[in-house]
């Protein structure tokens, strides 16, 4: 989540209740900083006109104001929840509230703290049993790690099942080939990406069913276990770094390149 800057309320010298200027603004790698985003994310948010600077110097720097601040954290929030960047410009221009996104946003973190507070008891349990007796239950740390699987990658124990027997019908010789072809597969989709090329390019169309494919060969027929992943896919693409080297800029042109795969 974005840190709060405080810059919400005015006194009547000027000045923000945190005791700042209310007309304090921050260069782009100043809100990088802060926010624990890159500049990267930031120019991209800007090139794909989701979040713009609202000034700028007479030597053409970004200023981002407190109102950016403001879209910014509406926009990490709705990404926090799985929504992707076309969606989340979608709720920005439906009118989405900061106070309804981060209602939306605490509900989904209450959630996870439940399970988590729930994996922490199981593994109190699994450390005392060790303890006191050297060994412990696999199934006690199968139903740890299925619980642990739930919280980081936002799957339900019922998809988590559908995904073991996906895996058991795949096999683990077709497991390993598809998990080597994906770096390949991803610095051939970054190659074109610096090159500039467009994404409804015949060879970006290409690329973006392979992609298309291999997901589903993951996921299955399963919509919600593909949902399921798609959230898992963007709270980790959002981290400083990036993804197995995707980061945002990257996956909004997969997803481009993907729409116009399926309307072409």
């Amino acid at each position: 989540m974005v840190k709060p800057m405080r810059q919400q309320g005015q006194g009547s010298d000027g000045v923000s209740k945190s005791g700042e200027p209310v007309d304090r603004t921050w260069k782009v790698g100043e809100l990088a900083k802060r926010t624990g985003l890159t500049v990267r994310t930031l120019h991209h948010y800007e090139e794909i006109g989701l979040l713009s600077p609202s000034q700028r110097t007479r030597t053409g720097h970004r200023r981002y104001g407190a109102a950016d601040v403001e879209r910014l954290q509406k926009i990490v929030s709705l990404r926090q929840l799985g929504l992707a960047l076309d969606q989340v410009r979608e709720a920005l221009d439906g009118g989405a509230t900061l106070e309804s996104v981060i209602t939306d946003q605490l509900a989904h973190i209450r959630k996870r703290m439940v399970l988590e507070q729930e994996l922490c008891e199981r593994l109190e349990g699994v450390q005392r049993w060790l303890r006191s007796t050297g060994a412990v239950s696999v199934d006690a740390l199968m139903e740890s790690m299925e619980l642990s699987m739930q919280i980081e990658n936002h799957y339900t124990p019922e998809q988590l099942e559908y995904l073991k027997r996906r895996r058991e019908q795949l096999g683990e010789d077709r497991i390993r080939e598809v998990e080597a072809a994906w770096p390949r597969l991803i610095a051939a989709v970054r190659a074109e990406f610096e090159k500039g090329t467009e994404p409804s390019s015949e060879r970006m169309r290409s690329l973006a069913k392979e992609w298309s494919g291999r997901v589903r060969e993951f996921t299955g027929e399963d919509a919600g276990v593909g949902a399921a992943a798609g959230r898992a896919f963007t709270s980790k693409i959002d981290q400083p770094g990036g993804f197995m080297g995707i980061d945002a800029a990257l996956a909004e042109y997969v997803g481009q390149a993907m729409k116009a795969a399926a309307g072409g």
